[in-house]
């Protein structure tokens, strides 16, 4: 089957379905200008003292927590990015009572910022910060325009509320993602290699015969999937 062809079939799901989820990875916001881990250019074939996975993860934040910020607000913080073809999308059939969800690998909060209410953050979001001692919230303009190690006024260290390597998914997250997924008529997977556990496991809950799989790249899935499509997903989202 042709990628139009394919297309024009997911088209045809997406008109006579109201319950659709979306799955979906950094493909999602590397057409807003938000680099991918894992790409070409993504940030783990960039230079840099230590690899971007060890940065990110705990023992590094509670050993070198100055340098792992450094990295964070060079990186990890594009808070000026705009919504994709894609989050706008999928924020419109929300309204239309057609997609009961996204799950998401992304921690950026452009669902979000594109209208969509119902939004499971596996990995956090940039955009809430903490207090490691008294929990007050923080923005993630205020570490930005931080120095150092970004402390609250209780004299605590703020830490982002993102997943880091070495941390668990939240329970509640889990629970919803799943039963989201297993509720679904129509799953659409898109933007992510599905090389990332636990989050990537997940989608093996779908129960229903349409698994939408869209990525330039394959993927350790295609063979699952009742519809494939190797394309960027802004190109198959402007046709919905």
């Amino acid at each position: 089957m042709s990628n139009n062809e394919a297309i024009n079939r997911l088209v045809q799901w997406v008109e006579d379905s109201d319950n659709i989820v979306f799955f979906g990875g950094a493909g999602v916001s590397t057409e807003s200008g938000i680099p991918d881990f894992r790409s070409v250019d993504g940030l783990y074939n960039q230079k840099y003292d230590y690899p971007p996975e060890t940065i990110l993860s705990h023992s590094f934040y509670m050993r070198k927590t100055e340098e792992f910020y450094k990295f964070y607000r060079d990186k990890m913080l594009y808070l000026d990015a705009e919504p994709s073809t894609t989050h706008i999308k999928l924020a419109e059939l929300e309204r239309k009572g057609k997609l009961k969800g996204v799950v998401t690998q992304n921690i950026d909060g452009l669902h979000q910022k594109a209208g969509s209410a119902h939004v499971i953050e596996l990995h956090g979001s940039v955009l809430r910060n903490y207090c490691e001692r008294c929990m007050a919230d923080y923005t993630a303009e205020y570490i930005l325009d931080s120095a150092g190690v970004p402390k609250c006024s209780c004299g605590g260290r703020i830490k982002p509320d993102v997943v880091l390597y070495e941390e668990g998914l939240n329970d509640a997250d889990i629970r919803e993602a799943i039963r989201l997924i297993q509720e679904a008529d129509v799953l659409i997977v898109g933007g992510t290699s599905l090389g990332v556990y636990p989050a990537a496991g997940l989608i093996d809950y779908y129960r229903g015969n349409k698994l939408v799989l869209v990525n330039k790249t394959e993927t350790p899935y295609d063979g699952h999937a009742n519809l494939l499509i190797h394309d960027a997903l802004g190109n198959v989202f402007k046709e919905l």
